[in-house]
């Protein structure tokens, strides 16, 4: 069998099995199994399988048709252009939460961010990225997880940035020494009851997929604690999930009624990003009574 049959023959098993993006997977999964770069596989595609190569390649496809997500079984994951490894002690990144990393950027070309904070860093990928494109910024990335923070260190040294992301271990903003001017996390919103819906839930570690009962436990934590952890002018950004908007934004503002609030959809048109940004007056504010009935908010910017 050659590499081509090969490919062809596992991709048509994939999308029997409803695995998307199958010929990607094939690729990744073959050149894991031959050890070669996406440049070699396609120069050789007429190459003939040996017996142990061909038994490695099955081998992995018979993982991933049992579940197991691409990124643990090659150790890999694209993020924002770059290589990160990961296994199954981190959540694998989301293209989506590359948002996060764009919109981060816009606002350091418009506002003064020399401090910036990742919560819940897993991998690393989005304080990496930063790091990467605001070369004069001080990061922290604070996670709960000791297994993720090694794995973030092992990104950082990949990456080059060991010297300029601190780590830090414990909750949410807890470990922080000192107030930043940019909060970004990308936090568990999936709802208790439909983690067994979601196929990686059996590899992917519960901690990063368990937003609590309705989804946003997490995510209201970290709110109620951002006041005195942002500098004058500061801003958070903050990861949801399909349908959460209206409940988060309520939530922000009835904290911070004077802060900016921005939603930012993904290319799917789902509201994906939640950006609150602070007036000089805002921080610190008083938290206001959260069991208010809700109130009916716009799609995009409230102020």
């Amino acid at each position: 069998m050659t590499l081509k049959q090969a490919l062809n023959r596992a991709r048509g098993i994939l999308v029997a099995n409803n695995i998307e993006e199958a010929h990607l997977e094939c690729e990744l999964l073959l050149r894991q199994a031959l050890r070669v770069s996406q440049v070699q596989l396609y120069l050789d595609l007429d190459h003939e399988l040996g017996s142990k190569e061909e038994e490695d390649f099955w081998h992995l496809i018979k993982r991933r048709l049992g579940g197991e997500p691409t990124a643990y079984i090659t150790g890999h994951r694209e993020f924002y252009g770059l290589d990160f490894y990961v296994e199954p002690s981190v959540f694998i990144p989301r293209p989506e939460s590359e948002l996060l990393v764009e919109k981060a950027l816009k606002l350091a070309q418009n506002h003064t961010v020399s401090s910036i904070a990742e919560i819940g860093t897993g991998c690393g990928a989005i304080a990496i990225s930063l790091a990467l494109n605001l070369p004069q910024a001080k990061i922290y990335a604070t996670d709960i997880s000791a297994s993720a923070l090694k794995v973030a260190l092992f990104n950082c040294q990949k990456h080059g940035v060991v010297n300029r992301i601190c780590l830090l271990q414990g909750d949410m903003l807890n470990p922080l020494p000192e107030p930043v001017d940019l909060i970004i996390a990308n936090l568990p919103y999936v709802k208790e009851v439909e983690l067994p819906q979601i196929g990686p839930a059996g590899f992917e570690p519960l901690a990063a997929l368990n937003g609590g009962w309705d989804g946003l436990e997490k995510i209201r934590q970290l709110c109620q604690q951002v006041g005195d952890r942002l500098c004058p002018e500061g801003s958070l950004l903050l990861e949801i999930g399909q349908g959460q908007v209206r409940a988060v934004t309520t939530f922000l503002c009835r904290l911070f009624p004077s802060a900016k609030i921005e939603v930012v959809p993904d290319l799917s048109g789902i509201d994906r990003v939640v950006s609150l940004t602070f007036s000089t007056a805002t921080a610190g504010e008083p938290e206001f009574d959260t069991n208010l009935p809700d109130v009916k908010l716009g799609n995009w910017v409230l102020a």
